[in-house]
């Protein structure tokens, strides 16, 4: 199995923590760091209507991140995150701390939304992470 990343709040943080395992050449195809709009379109994919439709930070927008992390690399498997990770950006209908993840797999999708609450950047990151894993790896398990 490859695996890509396709990464907005994060940064870039996933594929950096995979490529720190000896070895990883050989499953980690690519990280996609989409953090703008423009970004997540050129690289992945997204549909610049979808963004204005739902925002960067929806559901819609995640689940096109990672079906395009698949199309536009060699994966089998790829993680998407976007999010608001502060401390400001937030707005009531997405507050800081709101994550949107997905993972998606040749056929299979599967998504979640974390709200963290606004407990800094760097643990709203740091969380991401490891939701995101967990969901690839779940999506894995089948």
């Amino acid at each position: 199995w490859k695996f890509a990343t396709a990464e907005s709040c994060t940064g870039g943080l996933i594929a950096g923590l995979l490529t720190e395992i000896p070895g990883s050449s050989d499953v980690v195809d690519r990280g996609f760091v989409t953090y703008s709009n423009e970004a997540k379109t050129a690289l992945v994919g997204v549909a610049p209507e979808l963004i204005a439709l739902h925002g960067a930070v929806s559901e819609p927008v995640v689940r096109a991140m990672a079906e395009g992390a698949l199309k536009h690399s060699m994966a089998d498997l790829t993680v998407a995150v976007s999010g608001v990770a502060g401390p400001g950006g937030g707005s009531p209908e997405k507050p800081v701390g709101r994550v949107e993840i997905a993972a998606a797999a040749q056929g299979h999708t599967l998504y979640k939304r974390m709200d963290y609450g606004d407990i800094g950047r760097s643990e709203i990151r740091r969380r991401t992470v490891l939701d995101a894993l967990a969901l690839a790896q779940a999506l894995l398990r089948g």
